[in-house]
């Protein structure tokens, strides 16, 4: 089903990510996975191959917090693949404290929306050029549930005062279906041969988390056991990837492979476009192509 298409995942040598690009690879997909740590990577890779004698995956390092690191891998990856059919972004992050990258970026929302923002763009017109009007290229963004509590607004993207964790990490998940949405408009404005949908994963037990040691990450340890497990969880990223049944459908917001509700804040056009505008201009300040 997957034969001859090549995906991309993020946060993949462990996780959600993991399963992600085994099932891929298992479907005949050449999967490249995009990890932090090389020893990780290869130890990926092995259990993959491990599982299927066939699988073509390859491997790319990147500290997705970086945007420079996420430019360097976009160009690895053009220096060996002509096309990418499917981008699962999966990579994300819960940090306690406040943390800037060296590049002066608030690290959740950097690792959490940056990464997606940007690394979708550099590889944009791939997938639109490996898309067609019967088989579509996708893009997949992982948000999350944790979306519906609270309310929203683009006033203090980077929470430089008031940090707190589960706020950042809630945050950040509602702008991915902000992106996604916005990205959606504007593929279906242009007629593209990509499709892009976001969805919820389900509350899954991974290390996700593990390093937050406030009351937040507290509670999360607490409950954790009762999680569903990444390979439950994985399903519809997978489902999203790969399944005929979501063929052309996009803008959508997904959980248990099931077009899902989502916060009143998440119809809001003018934050999409907003924070569009907002991560556009930070790229720039980088001094880095916006594509």
């Amino acid at each position: 089903m997957m034969h001859e298409r090549v995906c991309m995942v993020t946060g993949a040598t462990n996780g959600l990510g993991e399963i992600t690009a085994l099932e891929l690879a298992r479907m005949g997909a050449t999967v490249v996975i995009i990890g932090r740590n090389e020893a990780k990577a290869h130890a990926t890779i092995a259990k993959i191959k491990s599982a299927v004698a066939t699988a073509d995956v390859d491997y790319l390092i990147a500290d997705l917090s970086l945007m420079r690191d996420v430019k360097k891998i976009a160009e690895a990856f053009f220096a060996s693949y002509a096309r990418l059919d499917v981008l699962v972004n999966n990579a994300g992050l819960m940090v306690e404290k406040r943390i800037l990258t060296a590049e002066g970026l608030e690290m959740t929302f950097a690792v959490n929306h940056m990464s997606y923002f940007y690394l979708t763009h550099l590889l944009l017109n791939t997938l639109k050029a490996s898309g067609t009007p019967s088989q579509k290229s996708r893009v997949v963004n992982v948000s999350s549930g944790i979306h519906q509590i609270g309310k929203f607004g683009l006033d203090a993207i980077q929470l430089e005062h008031g940090y707190n964790s589960f706020k950042a990490y809630r945050q950040s998940k509602m702008m991915n279906i902000w992106f996604t949405n916005e990205l959606a408009r504007r593929l279906a404005s242009e007629n593209a041969n990509v499709t892009t949908n976001s969805l919820h994963p389900g509350t899954v037990r991974t290390n996700f988390g593990a390093g937050v040691k406030d009351m937040n990450g507290i509670v999360l340890s607490l409950i954790k056991p009762f999680f569903t497990t990444p390979e439950k969880g994985a399903q519809t990223q997978i489902y999203l990837a790969s399944s005929p049944e979501v063929e052309g459908v996009s803008g959508g917001y997904f959980a248990k492979s099931k077009p899902a509700r989502t916060n009143k804040h998440a119809d809001n056009t003018t934050y999409w476009s907003q924070l569009w505008a907002y991560s556009e201009a930070i790229i720039q300040k980088l001094g880095l192509e916006a594509e």
